[in-house]
């Protein structure tokens, strides 16, 4: 008996989101060398190397698509140039994280991305909210998700940034509403 796995495929103009596959390491590993994406993360540790990627792309691939969606965001012509994952941090609450590749900062992959993502969420998941949050410092970050359609909260949490050795970094919330 054979059990295939089939993720979701969103298209864009632009973009094809996609789970997940073992060649995703290499070219994720040399983007998140750049400590300037990997210390705006919250997970993802600095250095981090190809040991690391494989590591992750272990991860994504066994995801449970039922409680997380890990999704490449790959250009038609240039291939994978980012991430952005969902992921249920308590009952009935999805939160949102993504990073690009530095090549890619400042093109409108990441709003393309996380539109056509959030249709996906409330079709698919049936989610009608969906929260995230940028580091204070990271303005770009929060431009993309209020183009997307968050509203800031108010709140401010203090979350742990792997990247920077588990330092606690001022982190601005957000939240989706369909």
């Amino acid at each position: 008996m054979c059990a295939i796995e089939i993720s979701p495929v969103i298209s864009t103009d632009r973009l094809v989101l996609r789970g997940v596959v073992r060649d995703d390491a290499e070219p994720f590993a040399a983007f998140l060398a750049d400590p300037g994406v990997s210390g705006l993360t919250r997970s993802i540790p600095h250095p981090s190397g190809l040991a690391d990627a494989e590591a992750f792309v272990d991860r994504a691939m066994r995801a449970d698509w039922d409680r997380e969606a890990g999704f490449v965001i790959e250009h038609h012509s240039l291939g994978p140039v980012g991430m952005l994952g969902f992921s249920q941090k308590a009952p009935r609450r999805v939160e949102v994280g993504y990073w690009l590749g530095r090549p890619f900062w400042n093109r409108g992959y990441a709003t393309e991305a996380l539109r056509a993502a959030l249709k996906w969420v409330k079709r698919d998941w049936g989610r009608k909210v969906v929260f995230a949050g940028h580091f204070a410092e990271n303005t770009a970050s929060g431009q993309v998700l209020c183009k997307a359609g968050f509203l800031y909260t108010g709140d401010v949490e203090l979350r742990p940034s792997a990247a920077r050795g588990g330092a606690v970094v001022p982190t601005r919330m957000m939240v989706w509403l369909a």
